[in-house]
């Protein structure tokens, strides 16, 4: 598991490739230090991970410079620990990603990567490697090969056996897993136990209202309606929505307020990601606020209050992606229901947001329109 430096390799030391460590025959010509057994896992690792952490190889696997003196050696180490670091975070998110996008192919290589990494920095026993761990048992299960996911998940439950320091998140996420595996083995009643000790240490770290526990409620609230037991599903689908309506509401209110107050202060007051969302939490929003749609719009039994509450969360979900017609869309879904169903408070929200799409879709036109506007000058 160990990284390859093929530039410092012993004398006689064969390359490996980066996916499956047999002979590697190929190598990387963006960075030169990245090899491969053939085209095949060349082009996986590629579309996976490789195309971005590429040229931040470079560094890690060439020789190290020649140190003059104990201090400098002690900061050259340091430096490359935190570029290891960097790249288990980035290897990390990416494998989040394409696991949200239901991409488990597209994910193996780049969690390995993240386990690779991982191990490099924090040894082979460490808690840190339990992350690397559950994003490959999590592919795989995606991929139906549950006696790889069981071999993963039980890696990873046997170095948190070990560890006493392991977080409420971590815990999460390790019976997450293990109801997901337990959904792909058939078993109801396990896999309800396991999501139920989810969403207990999911709330946990990050409170019961917090978008990091919804995904919890969304998972239950599936295996329930897969028993067709519709009324407890439909109470979970009603949670989850609840809990992302008011999140994303607060982030719009975050970005407004932001609006109002001078460039200067406002760097100090807010924090960097305040107001807005990572790639991986859209992703998970995406999918699961759509999920929930489609389950509403095919039930037998039509709830239009509630379909408009998921079509106001979308709404809301794409205006702060700034896909501004597709906010517009879902917005006007949403406020048509509204007023069918005469609920004057929700359609006035409602409204309020399509007042803000349209505002901001004039904004985003000027630009557009006075460009085109020197375009034709110039060409008259």
């Amino acid at each position: 598991m160990s990284a390859i430096y093929p530039l410092a390799l012993p004398k006689g030391r064969k390359l490996r490739c980066e996916l499956c460590e047999a002979p590697a025959e190929r190598v990387c010509r963006g960075c030169m230090v990245t090899y491969y057994c053939d085209v095949e896992h060349q082009q996986v690792d590629w579309v996976s991970v490789h195309e971005t952490i590429c040229q931040l190889l470079i560094p890690l696997r060439t020789s190290l410079p020649f140190f003059n003196s104990e201090e400098e050696r002690k900061h050259g180490m340091e430096q490359l620990s935190l570029r290891q670091k960097h790249l288990i975070e980035v290897t990390r998110k990416l494998a989040q990603k394409f696991l949200f996008e239901r991409k488990y192919e597209e994910s193996l290589p780049a969690a390995l990567h993240s386990l690779r990494f991982s191990i490099n920095v924090y040894g082979l026993n460490s808690i840190e490697l339990v992350p690397a761990y559950l994003l490959l048992a999590e592919a795989n299960i995606g991929l139906s090969r549950i006696i790889q996911a069981e071999e993963f998940l039980s890696q990873a439950q046997w170095t948190l056996l070990k560890s006493p320091e392991c977080s409420d998140a971590t815990l999460s996420k390790l019976h997450r897993n293990f109801g997901f595996l337990n959904v792909a083995k058939g078993n109801d009643d396990e896999s309800l136990y396991h999501f139920a000790n989810d969403i207990y240490y999911a709330s946990c770290a990050y409170g019961m209202e917090n978008i990091n526990t919804a995904g919890e409620y969304f998972h239950m609230a599936n295996v329930f309606r897969r028993q067709n037991k519709m009324d407890v599903a439909d109470s979970l689908y009603a949670k989850v929505i609840e809990i992302w309506r008011e999140h994303l509401g607060n982030l719009i209110e975050l970005q407004l307020e932001s609006l109002k107050i001078p460039h200067d202060i406002l760097e100090k007051e807010m924090e960097p990601d305040e107001g807005y969302l990572d790639e991986t939490q859209e992703t998970e929003a995406v999918q699961v606020l759509t999920a929930i749609l489609d389950v509403r719009v095919r039930a037998a039994k039509q709830q239009p209050l509630k379909t408009a509450h998921v079509l106001h969360a979308l709404a809301m979900l794409h205006y702060l992606m700034v896909d501004l017609p597709k906010a517009q869309e879902f917005a006007t879904q949403a406020s048509l229901l509204t007023e069918q169903l005469g609920n004057q408070g929700e359609s006035e929200t409602i409204q309020k947001l399509l007042r803000l799409i349209k505002s901001k879709q004039a904004v985003t036109e000027k630009p557009k329109l006075l460009s085109r506007g020197i375009a034709n000058e110039r060409l008259s």
